[in-house]
């Protein structure tokens, strides 16, 4: 006994019309006709409009039914359509490209954030604003090291980085201290530890 399994079926062009539909497109292929072949064509945008309700909704919903006929037919299909149909060439055509940020930032681990912040430092006039900022912008930055990098990190390395990200403009080398890394990778334990037990509680 011959078994028709759909692995040794033809494939459907448009699955999500079924063989039946697949079979009448390649019937009325054959059809020497063109008045029969346009009527056989109306029947069957009938039947795919009946299909696929939900289609409906969409814009030129007609429209988008005679595409696919043409699709179907693998665009072997000569009759008179009511809309100007796709060439083969259009299912080909590459997709627009995505305009990805072009932005490139040396020492990813301080994130975009980071580099934005330090931009705004930059421009502001000298003064306890400026000040503070930078103060908080270089323990973010050792935050976000030892979250990224889970060691030890001196302040000076920081502050080399933001004198970096800076242009050389920002140098806070011999005015400023940070937190010590114990205390901010305690906290940030405690800061896990503490979301957990709201979990399981």
């Amino acid at each position: 006994m011959d078994y028709d399994y759909n692995s040794s079926r033809e494939k459907l062009i448009l699955p999500e019309y079924g063989r039946n539909i697949q079979k009448m497109v390649n019937h009325i292929k054959t059809i020497e006709d063109r008045e029969e072949r346009n009527k056989a064509a109306r029947t069957i945008i009938g039947v795919m409009g009946n299909l696929n309700p939900h289609l409906r909704d969409v814009q030129d919903f007609k429209h988008k039914l005679w595409d696919h006929l043409a699709i179907i037919s693998d665009f072997e299909l000569d009759i008179d359509a009511p809309y100007e149909l796709p060439a083969p060439e259009s299912l080909q055509s590459k997709p627009n490209r995505v305009p990805y940020s072009q932005h490139r930032i040396k020492k990813k681990h301080y994130g975009r954030s980071i580099v934005l912040m330090i931009e705004k430092a930059v421009a502001l006039e000298p003064g306890q604003e400026k000040d503070d900022l930078i103060r908080m912008i270089a323990y973010h930055m050792k935050k976000s090291y030892l979250t990224w990098n889970r060691e030890a990190v001196s302040d000076e390395e920081i502050f080399g980085d933001l004198k970096t990200l800076s242009g050389g403009i920002i140098d806070v080398s011999e005015e400023l201290r940070l937190p010590e890394t114990k205390d901010i990778l305690a906290k940030n334990r405690k800061k896990k530890g503490g979301g957990k037990k709201k979990q399981q509680s």
